[in-house]
Protein backbone atom coordinates (compact mmCIF):
# COMPACT_ATOMS: atom_id res chain seq x y z
CA UNK A 1 0.00 0.00 0.00
CA UNK A 2 1.24 3.54 -0.71
CA UNK A 3 1.59 6.26 1.91
CA UNK A 4 -1.95 7.61 1.63
CA UNK A 5 -3.81 9.51 4.38
CA UNK A 6 -5.58 12.74 5.23
CA UNK A 7 -4.20 15.09 7.87
CA UNK A 8 -6.80 17.06 9.81
CA UNK A 9 -6.80 19.87 12.36
CA UNK A 10 -9.65 21.65 14.15
CA UNK A 11 -9.80 24.88 16.09
CA UNK A 12 -12.60 25.27 18.64
CA UNK A 13 -14.53 28.27 19.90
CA UNK A 14 -14.48 27.17 23.54
CA UNK A 15 -13.73 24.22 25.80
CA UNK A 16 -16.53 22.14 24.30
CA UNK A 17 -15.19 19.63 21.77
CA UNK A 18 -18.37 20.23 19.75
CA UNK A 19 -17.45 23.89 19.18
CA UNK A 20 -15.50 23.45 15.92
CA UNK A 21 -14.91 26.85 14.31
CA UNK A 22 -12.25 25.98 11.72
CA UNK A 23 -10.89 22.92 9.95
CA UNK A 24 -7.83 22.20 7.83
CA UNK A 25 -7.50 19.14 5.60
CA UNK A 26 -4.48 17.81 3.69
CA UNK A 27 -4.65 14.83 1.34
CA UNK A 28 -1.47 12.80 0.91
CA UNK A 29 -1.05 10.27 -1.87
CA UNK A 30 2.03 8.11 -2.29
CA UNK A 31 3.92 10.28 0.21
CA UNK A 32 3.11 13.62 -1.45
CA UNK A 33 0.62 16.38 -0.65
CA UNK A 34 -1.85 16.45 -3.54
CA UNK A 35 -4.75 18.52 -2.18
CA UNK A 36 -5.56 20.90 0.64
CA UNK A 37 -8.74 22.52 1.94
CA UNK A 38 -9.72 24.64 4.91
CA UNK A 39 -12.61 26.78 5.98
CA UNK A 40 -14.30 28.50 8.90
CA UNK A 41 -17.23 26.79 10.61
CA UNK A 42 -20.18 28.26 12.47
CA UNK A 43 -20.21 26.10 15.63
CA UNK A 44 -23.36 24.18 16.57
CA UNK A 45 -25.98 26.06 18.57
CA UNK A 46 -25.28 25.69 22.26
CA UNK A 47 -21.56 25.34 21.58
CA UNK A 48 -21.08 28.64 19.76
CA UNK A 49 -19.75 30.94 22.48
CA UNK A 50 -16.26 32.20 21.67
CA UNK A 51 -14.22 32.21 24.85
CA UNK A 52 -11.36 34.67 25.28
CA UNK A 53 -8.77 31.94 25.83
CA UNK A 54 -9.57 30.23 22.54
CA UNK A 55 -9.73 33.47 20.59
CA UNK A 56 -6.33 34.41 21.98
CA UNK A 57 -4.93 31.13 20.66
CA UNK A 58 -6.30 31.06 17.12
CA UNK A 59 -7.58 34.58 16.51
CA UNK A 60 -11.00 33.52 15.25
CA UNK A 61 -13.87 35.58 16.66
CA UNK A 62 -17.63 35.16 16.66
CA UNK A 63 -18.05 37.81 13.95
CA UNK A 64 -15.65 35.92 11.70
CA UNK A 65 -17.98 32.93 11.39
CA UNK A 66 -21.34 34.70 11.08
CA UNK A 67 -21.53 33.92 7.36
CA UNK A 68 -19.59 30.65 7.55
CA UNK A 69 -21.21 27.32 6.81
CA UNK A 70 -22.64 25.53 9.83
CA UNK A 71 -21.39 22.09 10.89
CA UNK A 72 -24.42 20.51 9.23
CA UNK A 73 -23.83 22.42 5.99
CA UNK A 74 -20.12 21.66 5.73
CA UNK A 75 -19.99 18.11 7.09
CA UNK A 76 -20.60 16.41 3.73
CA UNK A 77 -17.72 18.35 2.17
CA UNK A 78 -15.41 17.29 5.00
CA UNK A 79 -16.40 13.64 4.66
CA UNK A 80 -16.04 13.78 0.86
CA UNK A 81 -12.51 15.15 1.20
CA UNK A 82 -11.48 12.46 3.68
CA UNK A 83 -13.15 9.55 1.94
CA UNK A 84 -11.98 6.29 3.52
CA UNK A 85 -8.54 7.61 4.51
CA UNK A 86 -6.80 7.15 7.82
CA UNK A 87 -6.89 10.50 9.58
CA UNK A 88 -3.62 11.94 10.93
CA UNK A 89 -3.61 14.65 13.59
CA UNK A 90 -1.30 15.98 16.30
CA UNK A 91 -2.95 14.70 19.47
CA UNK A 92 -5.43 12.82 17.31
CA UNK A 93 -7.76 12.08 20.22
CA UNK A 94 -8.69 15.76 20.36
CA UNK A 95 -9.52 16.14 16.67
CA UNK A 96 -11.41 12.85 16.42
CA UNK A 97 -13.40 13.88 19.48
CA UNK A 98 -14.30 17.18 17.79
CA UNK A 99 -15.59 15.21 14.81
CA UNK A 100 -17.70 12.96 17.00
CA UNK A 101 -19.03 15.60 19.39
CA UNK A 102 -19.91 18.22 16.76
CA UNK A 103 -21.72 15.49 14.82
CA UNK A 104 -23.60 14.35 17.92
CA UNK A 105 -24.58 17.94 18.71
CA UNK A 106 -26.14 18.31 15.26
CA UNK A 107 -27.71 14.86 14.97
CA UNK A 108 -25.31 13.61 12.30
CA UNK A 109 -23.71 10.20 12.06
CA UNK A 110 -19.93 10.53 12.08
CA UNK A 111 -18.11 7.86 10.07
CA UNK A 112 -15.93 5.65 12.29
CA UNK A 113 -12.64 6.97 10.97
CA UNK A 114 -9.32 5.24 11.58
CA UNK A 115 -6.57 7.52 12.88
CA UNK A 116 -2.88 7.83 13.63
CA UNK A 117 -1.45 10.41 16.03
CA UNK A 118 1.48 12.45 14.67
CA UNK A 119 2.37 13.46 18.25
CA UNK A 120 2.97 9.82 19.12
CA UNK A 121 4.92 9.36 15.89
CA UNK A 122 7.12 12.37 16.68
CA UNK A 123 7.87 11.09 20.17
CA UNK A 124 9.11 7.83 18.69
CA UNK A 125 11.10 9.28 15.79
CA UNK A 126 12.67 12.49 17.11
CA UNK A 127 14.70 13.36 20.19
CA UNK A 128 13.28 16.73 21.21
CA UNK A 129 12.82 18.79 24.37
CA UNK A 130 9.25 19.53 23.29
CA UNK A 131 6.96 17.64 20.93
CA UNK A 132 4.56 20.53 20.39
CA UNK A 133 3.57 20.78 16.75
CA UNK A 134 5.97 23.60 15.75
CA UNK A 135 8.97 21.75 17.23
CA UNK A 136 8.02 18.38 15.78
CA UNK A 137 7.30 19.91 12.38
CA UNK A 138 10.67 21.67 12.45
CA UNK A 139 12.36 18.30 13.03
CA UNK A 140 10.51 17.06 9.95
CA UNK A 141 11.82 20.00 7.92
CA UNK A 142 8.54 21.94 7.85
CA UNK A 143 9.08 25.43 9.27
CA UNK A 144 7.70 28.95 9.21
CA UNK A 145 4.01 28.08 9.41
CA UNK A 146 1.32 29.90 11.36
CA UNK A 147 0.56 27.67 14.36
CA UNK A 148 -3.16 27.38 15.17
CA UNK A 149 -4.12 28.12 11.61
CA UNK A 150 -6.01 24.88 10.96
CA UNK A 151 -4.73 24.29 7.43
CA UNK A 152 -1.13 25.14 8.36
CA UNK A 153 -1.30 22.78 11.32
CA UNK A 154 -2.72 19.98 9.15
CA UNK A 155 0.16 20.48 6.71
CA UNK A 156 2.62 20.27 9.61
CA UNK A 157 1.05 16.98 10.76
CA UNK A 158 1.27 15.60 7.24
CA UNK A 159 4.96 16.47 6.98
CA UNK A 160 5.75 14.75 10.29
CA UNK A 161 4.21 11.49 9.10
CA UNK A 162 5.76 11.75 5.63
CA UNK A 163 9.19 12.42 7.12
CA UNK A 164 8.86 9.58 9.63
CA UNK A 165 7.84 7.13 6.90
CA UNK A 166 10.81 8.18 4.79
CA UNK A 167 13.25 7.84 7.69
CA UNK A 168 11.99 4.36 8.52
CA UNK A 169 11.63 3.37 4.85
CA UNK A 170 8.09 2.09 5.36
CA UNK A 171 5.44 2.08 2.62
CA UNK A 172 2.26 3.17 4.44
CA UNK A 173 0.76 4.39 7.71
CA UNK A 174 0.08 0.87 8.94
CA UNK A 175 3.70 -0.19 8.46
CA UNK A 176 4.78 3.07 10.13
CA UNK A 177 2.60 2.36 13.17
CA UNK A 178 3.90 -1.20 13.36
CA UNK A 179 7.53 -0.10 13.10
CA UNK A 180 7.03 2.35 15.97
CA UNK A 181 4.92 0.01 18.13
CA UNK A 182 1.99 2.41 17.86
CA UNK A 183 -1.70 1.92 17.23
CA UNK A 184 -4.00 2.89 14.44
CA UNK A 185 -7.44 3.55 15.88
CA UNK A 186 -9.66 1.23 13.90
CA UNK A 187 -13.46 0.93 14.03
CA UNK A 188 -15.02 -2.44 14.66
CA UNK A 189 -18.55 -3.68 15.15
CA UNK A 190 -18.99 -4.53 18.82
CA UNK A 191 -22.18 -6.53 18.25
CA UNK A 192 -23.73 -7.76 14.97
CA UNK A 193 -27.25 -6.80 16.05
CA UNK A 194 -28.70 -4.11 13.72
CA UNK A 195 -29.45 -1.77 16.61
CA UNK A 196 -25.85 -1.84 17.80
CA UNK A 197 -23.79 1.17 16.70
CA UNK A 198 -20.25 0.97 15.42
CA UNK A 199 -17.74 1.43 18.20
CA UNK A 200 -14.23 2.86 17.68
CA UNK A 201 -11.47 1.17 19.62
CA UNK A 202 -7.72 1.24 19.61
CA UNK A 203 -6.44 -1.93 17.97
CA UNK A 204 -2.77 -2.78 17.96
CA UNK A 205 -1.33 -3.00 14.48
CA UNK A 206 -0.09 -6.57 14.15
Amino acid sequence: MPLDFTAIDFETANSSPASACSVGLVRVRDGRVVATAGWLIRPPVGHDEFQEWNVRIHGIRAQDVVSAASWIDQFAALCDFVGSDVLVAHNAGFDLNVLRRASEATGLDCPPYRSLCSLQVARKVYDLESYRLPKAAEAAGFTGFSHHDALADALACAHIVMDAAQRLAVPDVFALAEALSLRVTTPRVADPRPDQALVATDLAVA
